[in-house]
């Protein structure tokens, strides 16, 4: 009887240090990767601007401000879901046809492995609930966004450079709104 509860007691460490040490990610090393892929994107800025075209891609999507103070109202498990939504929908964003960018391929790799990194780490803190189920309004909405991204800014324009921008601007400014959600969960705890 002695041992099945010290073996009890023993799991139940185990299973509360695993999940904590995932958290624990989240709360050291996810602000130094999101520094790392702004950085790698104002990298991109430089490279992508290296062309003889001087045209304007007009944003025909708006930021959506909104989903993000949807997202802060939410609860801590429903933060992380959408904060991993945003990056899993920008690296797919940045596995479309890039070549016109002229960026280097491997700066492109280098930024989704990453953000997929970031994306899955965030994700092993939520739990075992599906992250897409928990608000499924905000997932739907995020996820239309970001379509009307690809379509009506890439796919639309031919993957340009000019689009292509457009898109690293939007990338940018997702990542410094994740990373406030992010911080607020870590000030909350």
């Amino acid at each position: 009887m002695m041992s099945r509860i010290l073996f009890t007691c023993q799991f139940l460490g185990l299973v509360t240090a695993g999940s904590s040490l995932s958290c624990k990610w989240m709360d050291e090393k996810f602000r130094q990767h999101n520094e790392e892929t702004l950085n790698l994107l104002d990298t991109m800025v430089y490279n992508s601007t290296n062309t003889t075209e001087d045209a304007e891609v007009e944003v025909t999507v708006a930021f959506p401000n909104h989903l993000y103070r949807q997202a802060s109202k939410a609860s801590a498990e429903d933060k992380l879901a959408f904060t991993v939504q945003v990056l899993e929908e920008v690296a797919a964003l940045f596995e479309e046809d890039h070549s016109s960018a002229s960026w280097e391929d491997s700066t492109v790799r280098n930024f989704l492995n990453i953000v997929n990194k970031q994306a899955e780490e965030l994700h092993s803190c939520i739990g075992s609930h599906s992250h897409k189920k928990k608000n499924s309004q905000l997932y739907f909405k995020t996820e239309m966004y970001f379509k009307r991204l690809s379509d009506d800014v890439l796919k639309k324009k031919g993957h340009s450079v000019e689009a292509w921008e457009v898109i690293r601007k939007e990338t940018k400014a997702h990542l410094m709104r994740a990373e406030q959600l992010a911080s607020s969960l870590h000030t909350a705890n």
